[in-house]
């Protein structure tokens, strides 16, 4: 069980509030005084003090004014007995990440292609041992993603991974997804390189058509270099203009 004690209101009510809004199980004490039996983990302040004998047994996370996310994250991660970090990725215009420590989900988002590289990379920078599992779905999104990872990846095979979305939970698709790909193994893979189908580059025409101010659309070999991901569409229209 996690403890919080800090005479610190502003990381008493950080924590408190993000292990609620996570349903961990927890209780709270005045610094001082005696800690529970089934304490593992202390959460408290670098300016609490407290006596070797009422920690004993348990492990001290130290916790900062704004960064309750960090010391909920290492109290979970101490209770979990140091679980190897996994990250889940459904690939996708809005990727769906799920960061979990063992089995359990530590984290999760869903952000545009274009931040998630730079939001694995700040889950995993402390990881001893992480690894990055990504769907084989949305092949060049995925291709484009592990382009941009510096550290290992597993393609896993997708197939069943999306479930089936009750009332009330509509956008959590791709998140539910990304949790059941982190529990997937999957093959080893430094980069992958895919061939857009003629569908797909018919799709990023159709999006350039979309964007365009004029109704104009790229042609076939600018919407393979967007496949690719050497540009966006947004700089596609500005050479199919400048030609």
């Amino acid at each position: 069980m996690i403890v919080v004690a800090t005479e610190d209101f502003e990381v008493y009510h950080g924590v408190v509030t993000d292990l609620r809004e996570r349903g961990v199980e927890f209780t709270t004490v005045e610094p001082g005084d005696a800690i529970p039996e089934r304490a593992r983990v202390l959460v408290t302040t670098a300016n609490d003090e407290f006596d070797a004998e009422t920690t004993a047994g348990t492990e001290r996370v130290d916790a900062e004014p704004g960064s309750p996310r960090e010391a909920v994250d290492a109290a979970l991660a101490t209770l979990r007995d140091g679980g190897r970090t996994v990250v889940g990725v459904d690939p996708g215009d809005r990727p769906g990440i799920a960061v979990l420590s063992g089995e359990v989900v530590v984290t999760a988002f869903h952000v545009p292609l274009a931040d998630a590289a730079g939001v694995i990379a700040e889950e995993i920078a402390d990881a001893a041992d992480p690894v990055v599992r990504i769907g084989d779905g949305a092949r060049l999104k995925g291709a484009a993603l592990i382009d941009d990872l510096d550290t290992p990846v597993e393609l896993v095979d997708e197939t069943g991974t999306t479930p089936y979305l009750g009332t009330g939970a509509r956008g959590m698709g791709d998140v539910l997804a990304a949790v059941n790909i982190a529990r997937r193994s999957g093959d080893r893979i430094r980069e992958r390189t895919v061939e857009p189908t003629v569908g797909e580059l018919d799709v990023i025409k159709a999006r350039s058509r979309e964007q365009s101010t004029g109704n104009r659309e790229i042609d076939e070999g600018l919407a393979r270099r967007v496949a690719a991901g050497e540009l966006t569409i947004e700089e596609a229209l500005g050479e199919h203009r400048d030609r």
